[in-house]
Protein backbone atom coordinates (compact mmCIF):
# COMPACT_ATOMS: atom_id res chain seq x y z
CA UNK A 1 0.00 0.00 0.00
CA UNK A 2 1.20 3.40 -0.90
CA UNK A 3 0.67 6.20 1.57
CA UNK A 4 1.38 10.06 0.70
CA UNK A 5 0.63 12.14 3.41
CA UNK A 6 1.93 15.06 2.09
CA UNK A 7 1.83 18.03 -0.62
CA UNK A 8 4.66 19.21 -3.16
CA UNK A 9 5.30 22.49 -2.71
CA UNK A 10 7.78 24.86 -4.21
CA UNK A 11 9.96 21.71 -5.09
CA UNK A 12 9.63 19.74 -1.65
CA UNK A 13 6.92 17.25 0.27
CA UNK A 14 5.69 19.29 2.52
CA UNK A 15 3.13 18.63 5.89
CA UNK A 16 -0.14 19.34 5.01
CA UNK A 17 -0.99 22.58 7.57
CA UNK A 18 -3.94 21.47 9.19
CA UNK A 19 -2.86 17.84 10.25
CA UNK A 20 -3.41 15.12 7.63
CA UNK A 21 -7.12 14.05 6.82
CA UNK A 22 -6.61 10.79 5.42
CA UNK A 23 -8.71 9.55 2.49
CA UNK A 24 -8.48 6.17 1.09
CA UNK A 25 -8.02 4.98 -2.41
CA UNK A 26 -9.48 1.67 -3.48
CA UNK A 27 -8.74 -0.70 -6.32
CA UNK A 28 -12.01 -1.04 -8.15
CA UNK A 29 -11.31 -4.18 -8.75
CA UNK A 30 -11.85 -6.03 -5.64
CA UNK A 31 -12.83 -3.25 -3.54
CA UNK A 32 -9.40 -3.35 -1.34
CA UNK A 33 -7.44 -0.07 -0.15
CA UNK A 34 -4.57 0.30 -1.79
CA UNK A 35 -3.08 3.92 -0.85
CA UNK A 36 -4.10 6.76 1.41
CA UNK A 37 -3.34 10.31 0.52
CA UNK A 38 -3.98 13.47 2.74
CA UNK A 39 -6.83 15.86 1.74
CA UNK A 40 -5.58 19.94 1.27
CA UNK A 41 -7.18 23.02 2.78
CA UNK A 42 -7.24 26.67 1.83
CA UNK A 43 -4.58 27.57 3.59
CA UNK A 44 -2.67 24.62 1.78
CA UNK A 45 -3.52 26.47 -2.06
CA UNK A 46 -2.34 29.68 -0.27
CA UNK A 47 1.06 28.27 0.07
CA UNK A 48 0.91 26.35 -3.45
CA UNK A 49 -0.44 29.73 -4.93
CA UNK A 50 2.51 31.68 -2.87
CA UNK A 51 5.21 29.07 -4.51
CA UNK A 52 3.86 29.49 -7.97
CA UNK A 53 3.55 33.07 -7.53
CA UNK A 54 6.96 33.33 -6.94
CA UNK A 55 8.70 30.77 -8.77
CA UNK A 56 6.92 32.58 -11.55
CA UNK A 57 8.83 35.88 -11.79
CA UNK A 58 11.96 34.09 -13.05
CA UNK A 59 10.29 31.03 -14.80
CA UNK A 60 8.34 33.12 -16.99
CA UNK A 61 12.07 34.57 -18.06
CA UNK A 62 13.61 30.87 -18.94
CA UNK A 63 14.85 30.84 -22.47
CA UNK A 64 13.03 28.37 -25.03
CA UNK A 65 16.70 26.22 -24.65
CA UNK A 66 16.37 26.32 -20.89
CA UNK A 67 12.55 24.93 -21.11
CA UNK A 68 13.21 22.49 -24.03
CA UNK A 69 15.72 21.20 -21.67
CA UNK A 70 13.73 20.50 -18.40
CA UNK A 71 10.64 19.18 -20.81
CA UNK A 72 13.26 16.97 -22.50
CA UNK A 73 14.44 15.49 -19.30
CA UNK A 74 11.04 14.98 -17.94
CA UNK A 75 10.46 12.71 -20.65
CA UNK A 76 13.64 10.83 -19.85
CA UNK A 77 12.51 10.19 -16.18
CA UNK A 78 8.62 9.56 -16.99
CA UNK A 79 10.37 6.40 -19.97
CA UNK A 80 11.99 5.54 -16.72
CA UNK A 81 8.92 4.92 -14.59
CA UNK A 82 6.33 3.90 -17.52
CA UNK A 83 5.48 0.69 -16.28
CA UNK A 84 5.21 1.76 -12.67
CA UNK A 85 2.79 4.21 -13.93
CA UNK A 86 0.75 2.26 -16.12
CA UNK A 87 0.41 -0.29 -13.49
CA UNK A 88 -0.28 2.37 -10.90
CA UNK A 89 -3.44 3.60 -13.65
CA UNK A 90 -4.95 0.27 -14.03
CA UNK A 91 -4.62 -0.58 -10.02
CA UNK A 92 -6.18 2.31 -9.01
CA UNK A 93 -8.87 3.32 -11.96
CA UNK A 94 -9.62 -0.42 -13.39
CA UNK A 95 -7.83 0.15 -17.08
CA UNK A 96 -6.85 -3.41 -18.58
CA UNK A 97 -2.76 -3.13 -18.13
CA UNK A 98 -2.58 -3.55 -22.16
CA UNK A 99 -4.89 -0.09 -22.17
CA UNK A 100 -2.72 1.70 -19.49
CA UNK A 101 0.50 0.62 -21.59
CA UNK A 102 -0.61 1.58 -25.11
CA UNK A 103 -2.82 4.45 -24.02
CA UNK A 104 -3.62 5.36 -20.45
CA UNK A 105 0.66 6.20 -20.01
CA UNK A 106 1.31 6.44 -23.31
CA UNK A 107 -0.74 9.66 -23.51
CA UNK A 108 1.63 11.02 -20.94
CA UNK A 109 4.59 11.04 -23.50
CA UNK A 110 2.48 12.19 -26.14
CA UNK A 111 1.91 15.58 -24.79
CA UNK A 112 5.14 16.31 -23.66
CA UNK A 113 6.50 15.23 -27.25
CA UNK A 114 4.23 17.59 -28.76
CA UNK A 115 4.72 20.47 -26.32
CA UNK A 116 8.66 20.04 -27.17
CA UNK A 117 7.72 20.01 -30.86
CA UNK A 118 5.90 23.43 -30.37
CA UNK A 119 7.84 25.22 -28.54
CA UNK A 120 10.75 24.35 -30.69
CA UNK A 121 9.30 26.29 -33.65
CA UNK A 122 6.73 28.91 -32.04
CA UNK A 123 7.04 32.46 -32.93
CA UNK A 124 7.13 34.51 -29.49
CA UNK A 125 6.65 37.93 -31.53
CA UNK A 126 5.55 39.28 -34.49
CA UNK A 127 5.17 43.11 -36.26
CA UNK A 128 2.29 44.66 -37.63
CA UNK A 129 2.77 47.47 -38.81
CA UNK A 130 4.14 50.14 -35.79
CA UNK A 131 3.05 47.32 -33.48
CA UNK A 132 4.79 44.47 -32.25
CA UNK A 133 2.90 41.38 -30.85
CA UNK A 134 4.56 39.84 -27.85
CA UNK A 135 3.31 36.12 -26.57
CA UNK A 136 3.67 36.01 -23.05
CA UNK A 137 3.21 33.40 -20.20
CA UNK A 138 -0.36 33.45 -18.77
CA UNK A 139 0.85 33.31 -15.09
CA UNK A 140 -0.11 30.88 -12.32
CA UNK A 141 -2.36 28.09 -13.57
CA UNK A 142 -4.82 26.09 -11.30
CA UNK A 143 -5.59 22.59 -12.63
CA UNK A 144 -8.11 20.36 -11.47
CA UNK A 145 -7.71 16.88 -13.18
CA UNK A 146 -10.21 13.58 -13.68
CA UNK A 147 -9.81 10.02 -12.94
CA UNK A 148 -10.70 8.61 -16.33
CA UNK A 149 -8.06 9.52 -18.47
CA UNK A 150 -5.57 10.51 -15.53
CA UNK A 151 -2.05 11.43 -16.75
CA UNK A 152 -3.95 12.10 -19.94
CA UNK A 153 -5.36 14.95 -17.91
CA UNK A 154 -1.96 15.98 -16.08
CA UNK A 155 -0.16 15.76 -19.14
CA UNK A 156 -2.07 17.74 -21.89
CA UNK A 157 -2.14 21.02 -19.09
CA UNK A 158 1.53 20.57 -17.66
CA UNK A 159 3.45 19.94 -20.92
CA UNK A 160 2.28 23.34 -22.51
CA UNK A 161 1.92 24.95 -19.49
CA UNK A 162 5.90 24.33 -18.75
CA UNK A 163 6.50 25.45 -22.84
CA UNK A 164 4.95 28.52 -22.44
CA UNK A 165 6.49 29.84 -19.28
CA UNK A 166 3.79 29.40 -16.75
CA UNK A 167 3.67 28.26 -12.80
CA UNK A 168 1.03 26.08 -11.54
CA UNK A 169 -0.59 24.03 -9.10
CA UNK A 170 -2.34 20.81 -9.89
CA UNK A 171 -5.16 18.88 -8.14
CA UNK A 172 -5.41 15.96 -9.11
CA UNK A 173 -8.81 13.40 -8.45
CA UNK A 174 -8.75 12.28 -5.62
CA UNK A 175 -10.38 8.93 -6.58
CA UNK A 176 -7.14 8.21 -8.57
CA UNK A 177 -4.39 10.35 -7.40
CA UNK A 178 -1.14 7.54 -7.01
CA UNK A 179 -0.51 8.17 -10.45
CA UNK A 180 -0.22 12.40 -9.58
CA UNK A 181 1.95 11.32 -7.17
CA UNK A 182 4.43 9.48 -9.11
CA UNK A 183 3.89 12.31 -11.89
CA UNK A 184 5.65 14.46 -9.19
CA UNK A 185 8.15 12.33 -8.37
CA UNK A 186 8.76 12.50 -12.07
CA UNK A 187 9.01 16.25 -12.09
CA UNK A 188 10.72 16.42 -8.55
CA UNK A 189 13.78 14.19 -10.65
CA UNK A 190 13.44 16.11 -14.06
CA UNK A 191 14.70 19.21 -11.48
CA UNK A 192 12.15 21.67 -12.25
CA UNK A 193 12.97 24.32 -10.32
CA UNK A 194 10.98 24.57 -7.36
CA UNK A 195 7.64 26.69 -6.84
CA UNK A 196 6.79 26.26 -10.60
CA UNK A 197 4.78 22.94 -10.43
CA UNK A 198 3.00 22.29 -6.94
CA UNK A 199 0.60 19.39 -5.94
CA UNK A 200 -2.74 19.73 -3.11
CA UNK A 201 -4.74 16.26 -2.75
CA UNK A 202 -8.05 17.16 -1.87
CA UNK A 203 -11.79 17.60 -3.24
CA UNK A 204 -13.98 20.04 -5.09
CA UNK A 205 -15.70 21.72 -2.85
CA UNK A 206 -12.53 22.45 -0.42
CA UNK A 207 -8.93 22.37 -2.48
CA UNK A 208 -11.04 22.98 -6.24
CA UNK A 209 -13.31 25.96 -4.53
CA UNK A 210 -9.83 27.63 -3.28
CA UNK A 211 -8.19 27.22 -6.10
CA UNK A 212 -11.16 28.68 -8.61
CA UNK A 213 -11.54 31.58 -5.99
CA UNK A 214 -7.93 32.71 -5.61
CA UNK A 215 -6.83 35.92 -6.59
CA UNK A 216 -3.34 34.89 -7.01
CA UNK A 217 -4.32 32.35 -9.62
CA UNK A 218 -4.53 33.77 -13.62
CA UNK A 219 -6.04 30.70 -15.30
CA UNK A 220 -7.92 27.70 -14.23
CA UNK A 221 -7.80 24.82 -16.53
CA UNK A 222 -10.45 21.85 -15.44
CA UNK A 223 -11.48 18.55 -17.00
CA UNK A 224 -14.36 17.02 -15.59
CA UNK A 225 -18.45 16.95 -15.67
CA UNK A 226 -20.33 19.80 -16.89
CA UNK A 227 -22.08 20.17 -13.04
CA UNK A 228 -18.36 20.66 -11.37
CA UNK A 229 -17.33 22.59 -14.31
CA UNK A 230 -19.82 25.51 -13.84
CA UNK A 231 -19.23 25.33 -10.46
CA UNK A 232 -15.50 26.11 -11.12
CA UNK A 233 -16.42 28.76 -13.38
CA UNK A 234 -18.78 30.40 -10.56
CA UNK A 235 -15.87 30.51 -8.59
CA UNK A 236 -13.65 31.87 -10.79
CA UNK A 237 -15.84 34.56 -11.73
CA UNK A 238 -14.86 37.27 -9.34
CA UNK A 239 -11.68 37.75 -10.09
CA UNK A 240 -12.06 37.39 -13.88
CA UNK A 241 -9.78 35.08 -14.67
CA UNK A 242 -9.88 32.98 -17.78
CA UNK A 243 -11.38 29.59 -17.40
CA UNK A 244 -10.71 26.57 -19.76
CA UNK A 245 -12.89 23.77 -19.80
CA UNK A 246 -13.06 20.44 -20.91
CA UNK A 247 -16.14 18.77 -19.96
CA UNK A 248 -19.25 16.01 -20.64
CA UNK A 249 -20.54 14.49 -23.98
CA UNK A 250 -23.14 12.86 -25.34
CA UNK A 251 -21.43 11.92 -28.56
CA UNK A 252 -23.43 10.77 -31.96
CA UNK A 253 -21.84 8.59 -33.99
CA UNK A 254 -23.76 8.47 -37.41
CA UNK A 255 -23.49 5.20 -39.56
CA UNK A 256 -24.32 6.11 -43.06
CA UNK A 257 -26.35 3.63 -45.00
CA UNK A 258 -23.24 3.17 -47.50
CA UNK A 259 -21.03 2.85 -44.50
CA UNK A 260 -19.07 -1.29 -44.23
CA UNK A 261 -21.96 -2.07 -41.36
CA UNK A 262 -19.76 -4.57 -40.15
CA UNK A 263 -16.71 -2.63 -39.62
CA UNK A 264 -18.03 0.32 -38.46
CA UNK A 265 -21.22 -0.83 -35.99
CA UNK A 266 -18.31 -2.72 -34.39
CA UNK A 267 -15.69 -0.68 -34.26
CA UNK A 268 -18.51 1.73 -32.98
CA UNK A 269 -19.41 -0.67 -30.17
CA UNK A 270 -16.22 -1.36 -29.21
CA UNK A 271 -14.95 2.57 -28.89
CA UNK A 272 -18.26 2.99 -26.68
CA UNK A 273 -17.23 -0.07 -24.13
CA UNK A 274 -13.47 1.19 -24.20
CA UNK A 275 -11.71 2.24 -20.72
CA UNK A 276 -15.11 0.75 -19.54
CA UNK A 277 -17.06 3.50 -20.90
CA UNK A 278 -15.15 6.28 -18.96
CA UNK A 279 -14.32 8.35 -21.79
CA UNK A 280 -16.10 11.98 -21.93
CA UNK A 281 -15.66 11.53 -26.29
CA UNK A 282 -17.54 7.85 -26.13
CA UNK A 283 -19.79 7.43 -28.88
CA UNK A 284 -22.16 6.41 -27.09
CA UNK A 285 -25.16 7.19 -29.67
CA UNK A 286 -24.83 5.19 -32.45
CA UNK A 287 -27.05 6.38 -35.10
CA UNK A 288 -28.43 3.79 -37.80
CA UNK A 289 -30.66 4.31 -40.84
CA UNK A 290 -34.23 3.06 -39.82
CA UNK A 291 -34.04 0.14 -42.78
CA UNK A 292 -31.19 -1.39 -41.31
CA UNK A 293 -31.61 -0.85 -37.40
CA UNK A 294 -32.23 -4.67 -36.90
CA UNK A 295 -28.73 -5.44 -38.83
CA UNK A 296 -27.25 -2.79 -36.70
CA UNK A 297 -28.48 -4.09 -33.07
CA UNK A 298 -26.96 -7.57 -34.09
CA UNK A 299 -23.94 -6.58 -34.70
CA UNK A 300 -23.56 -4.57 -31.62
CA UNK A 301 -25.12 -7.48 -29.33
CA UNK A 302 -22.29 -9.64 -31.43
CA UNK A 303 -19.97 -7.00 -30.22
CA UNK A 304 -21.12 -6.67 -26.91
CA UNK A 305 -21.06 -10.21 -26.11
CA UNK A 306 -17.23 -11.16 -27.03
CA UNK A 307 -16.05 -8.36 -24.94
CA UNK A 308 -14.67 -9.79 -21.90
CA UNK A 309 -15.00 -7.72 -18.46
CA UNK A 310 -12.44 -9.26 -15.97
CA UNK A 311 -9.18 -8.31 -14.03
CA UNK A 312 -6.87 -5.35 -15.25
CA UNK A 313 -4.27 -7.58 -14.91
CA UNK A 314 -5.43 -10.35 -16.75
CA UNK A 315 -4.31 -10.75 -20.72
CA UNK A 316 -7.39 -11.10 -22.00
CA UNK A 317 -9.11 -8.99 -20.23
CA UNK A 318 -10.93 -6.42 -23.01
CA UNK A 319 -12.58 -3.93 -19.68
CA UNK A 320 -12.04 -3.87 -16.42
CA UNK A 321 -14.17 -2.21 -13.72
CA UNK A 322 -15.56 1.03 -13.79
CA UNK A 323 -13.96 3.27 -11.28
CA UNK A 324 -15.63 3.40 -7.86
CA UNK A 325 -19.18 2.38 -6.17
CA UNK A 326 -20.80 5.77 -6.75
CA UNK A 327 -20.00 5.55 -10.59
CA UNK A 328 -21.60 2.26 -10.64
CA UNK A 329 -24.43 2.74 -8.92
CA UNK A 330 -24.87 5.93 -11.20
CA UNK A 331 -24.52 3.43 -14.45
CA UNK A 332 -26.69 0.55 -12.89
CA UNK A 333 -29.74 3.96 -12.15
CA UNK A 334 -29.16 4.73 -15.96
CA UNK A 335 -29.74 1.14 -17.15
CA UNK A 336 -32.50 0.40 -15.28
CA UNK A 337 -33.94 4.03 -16.38
CA UNK A 338 -33.71 2.53 -20.18
CA UNK A 339 -35.70 -0.54 -19.51
CA UNK A 340 -38.20 1.34 -18.19
CA UNK A 341 -38.61 4.35 -20.50
CA UNK A 342 -39.29 1.54 -22.83
CA UNK A 343 -36.04 0.97 -24.63
CA UNK A 344 -34.95 -2.51 -25.62
CA UNK A 345 -32.51 -4.22 -24.11
CA UNK A 346 -30.34 -6.39 -26.53
CA UNK A 347 -27.02 -7.20 -24.87
CA UNK A 348 -25.86 -6.73 -20.53
CA UNK A 349 -28.59 -5.25 -18.56
CA UNK A 350 -27.83 -4.26 -15.20
CA UNK A 351 -25.84 -6.43 -12.41
CA UNK A 352 -22.63 -7.72 -12.82
CA UNK A 353 -21.25 -9.81 -15.02
CA UNK A 354 -21.12 -14.12 -13.88
CA UNK A 355 -18.29 -14.40 -11.57
CA UNK A 356 -17.33 -11.20 -10.94
CA UNK A 357 -19.15 -10.18 -7.47
CA UNK A 358 -16.25 -8.16 -6.09
CA UNK A 359 -15.50 -4.74 -7.84
CA UNK A 360 -17.38 -2.29 -9.69
CA UNK A 361 -17.74 -4.57 -12.69
CA UNK A 362 -20.96 -3.54 -15.36
CA UNK A 363 -22.13 -5.80 -18.05
CA UNK A 364 -20.97 -4.21 -21.54
CA UNK A 365 -24.84 -3.30 -22.95
CA UNK A 366 -26.66 -2.52 -25.73
CA UNK A 367 -30.23 -0.67 -26.34
CA UNK A 368 -31.94 -0.63 -29.20
CA UNK A 369 -35.27 1.63 -30.51
CA UNK A 370 -34.06 4.30 -28.48
CA UNK A 371 -35.26 7.48 -29.03
CA UNK A 372 -33.53 11.18 -28.33
CA UNK A 373 -36.46 11.88 -25.51
CA UNK A 374 -34.71 8.99 -23.57
CA UNK A 375 -32.84 9.23 -20.46
CA UNK A 376 -30.14 7.37 -21.97
CA UNK A 377 -29.86 9.22 -24.85
CA UNK A 378 -29.62 12.61 -23.18
CA UNK A 379 -27.57 12.00 -20.00
CA UNK A 380 -23.95 10.96 -19.72
CA UNK A 381 -23.79 7.67 -18.65
CA UNK A 382 -19.82 7.25 -18.19
CA UNK A 383 -20.04 3.45 -18.66
CA UNK A 384 -20.28 0.66 -21.13
CA UNK A 385 -23.49 1.55 -22.18
CA UNK A 386 -24.55 1.82 -25.98
CA UNK A 387 -27.81 3.09 -27.56
CA UNK A 388 -29.33 2.48 -30.99
CA UNK A 389 -31.17 5.13 -32.35
CA UNK A 390 -32.88 4.69 -35.58
CA UNK A 391 -32.62 7.84 -38.52
CA UNK A 392 -35.47 8.01 -41.41
CA UNK A 393 -32.72 10.16 -43.81
CA UNK A 394 -30.15 12.05 -43.28
CA UNK A 395 -31.33 15.22 -42.25
CA UNK A 396 -32.92 13.60 -39.10
CA UNK A 397 -29.72 11.97 -38.06
CA UNK A 398 -28.02 15.35 -38.00
CA UNK A 399 -30.94 16.75 -36.10
CA UNK A 400 -31.00 13.99 -33.98
CA UNK A 401 -26.82 14.29 -33.41
CA UNK A 402 -27.52 17.95 -32.41
CA UNK A 403 -29.71 17.60 -30.28
CA UNK A 404 -27.72 17.38 -27.31
CA UNK A 405 -26.63 20.41 -24.85
CA UNK A 406 -23.51 18.57 -25.31
CA UNK A 407 -20.87 18.83 -28.32
CA UNK A 408 -17.59 17.27 -28.01
CA UNK A 409 -17.39 14.69 -29.85
CA UNK A 410 -18.62 13.90 -32.77
CA UNK A 411 -18.45 10.42 -35.24
CA UNK A 412 -19.00 9.18 -39.21
CA UNK A 413 -18.55 6.65 -41.06
CA UNK A 414 -19.26 6.03 -45.01
CA UNK A 415 -17.85 4.02 -48.13
CA UNK A 416 -17.53 7.81 -48.96
CA UNK A 417 -15.09 9.84 -47.80
CA UNK A 418 -16.46 13.12 -49.29
CA UNK A 419 -19.94 11.89 -48.21
CA UNK A 420 -18.56 11.95 -44.82
CA UNK A 421 -17.23 15.02 -44.89
CA UNK A 422 -20.58 16.72 -45.69
CA UNK A 423 -22.50 15.36 -42.87
CA UNK A 424 -19.53 16.15 -40.13
CA UNK A 425 -19.42 19.56 -41.10
CA UNK A 426 -23.46 19.63 -40.11
CA UNK A 427 -22.64 18.54 -36.68
CA UNK A 428 -22.07 20.99 -33.83
CA UNK A 429 -18.78 19.72 -31.85
CA UNK A 430 -15.70 20.91 -31.14
CA UNK A 431 -13.74 17.37 -33.29
CA UNK A 432 -15.09 15.11 -35.80
CA UNK A 433 -13.65 11.30 -36.28
CA UNK A 434 -14.05 10.22 -40.01
CA UNK A 435 -14.63 6.02 -40.77
CA UNK A 436 -13.25 5.79 -36.67
CA UNK A 437 -9.68 7.63 -37.36
CA UNK A 438 -7.78 7.46 -34.33
CA UNK A 439 -7.01 10.65 -31.76
CA UNK A 440 -4.29 13.01 -33.54
CA UNK A 441 -2.04 14.93 -30.87
CA UNK A 442 -1.99 17.88 -32.96
CA UNK A 443 -5.42 18.44 -33.02
CA UNK A 444 -7.46 20.74 -30.86
CA UNK A 445 -9.26 19.27 -28.29
CA UNK A 446 -12.61 20.57 -26.68
CA UNK A 447 -16.07 21.27 -26.82
CA UNK A 448 -19.35 23.09 -27.98
CA UNK A 449 -22.03 24.55 -26.17
CA UNK A 450 -21.84 22.97 -22.60
CA UNK A 451 -19.11 20.60 -23.44
CA UNK A 452 -16.45 23.45 -22.26
CA UNK A 453 -14.58 26.53 -23.14
CA UNK A 454 -11.08 26.40 -25.16
CA UNK A 455 -9.16 23.57 -26.37
CA UNK A 456 -6.47 21.66 -25.24
CA UNK A 457 -4.04 19.27 -27.19
CA UNK A 458 -0.99 20.51 -29.90
CA UNK A 459 -0.90 24.47 -30.51
CA UNK A 460 -4.32 25.59 -30.11
CA UNK A 461 -3.94 23.97 -25.97
CA UNK A 462 -0.53 25.74 -26.04
CA UNK A 463 -1.58 29.18 -26.79
CA UNK A 464 -4.66 28.72 -24.36
CA UNK A 465 -1.39 29.27 -21.47
CA UNK A 466 -0.35 32.30 -23.28
CA UNK A 467 -1.08 36.17 -23.13
CA UNK A 468 -1.11 38.78 -26.21
CA UNK A 469 1.01 41.94 -25.63
CA UNK A 470 0.56 44.54 -28.17
CA UNK A 471 3.28 47.28 -27.78
CA UNK A 472 2.02 49.93 -30.07
CA UNK A 473 4.54 52.60 -31.61
CA UNK A 474 7.54 49.38 -31.60
CA UNK A 475 8.63 49.65 -34.78
CA UNK A 476 9.58 53.10 -37.13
Amino acid sequence: MKTYEQFYINGEWVDPIEGVNSFDVLNPANEEVIGTIAMGSAADVDKAVEAASNAFNSFSQTSVEERLAILGKIVEVYQSRYDEIAETISSEMGAPLSLSKAAQAATGLGHFAQAIEILQGFEWEETKGKTLLRKEPIGVVGMITPWNWPINQISCKVAPALAAGCTMVLKPTEIAPLNAMLFTEVIHEAGVPAGVFNLVNGDGPTVGEAMSAHTGIDMMSFTGSTRAGIAVAKGSADTVKRVAQELGGKSANIILDDADFESAITGGARHCFNNSGQSCNAPTRMLVPESRHDEAKEIAKQAAEATKVGDPFAEDTGIGPVVSEVQFNKIQGLIEKGIEEGAELVSGGPGKPDGLNAGYYVRPTVFANVNNDMTIAREEIFGPVLSILPYKDEEEAVQIANDTEYGLYGYVSSGDVEHAKKVANQIRAGSIAINGAQADFTAPFGGYKQSGNGKEWGPFGFEEFLETKAVVGYAD
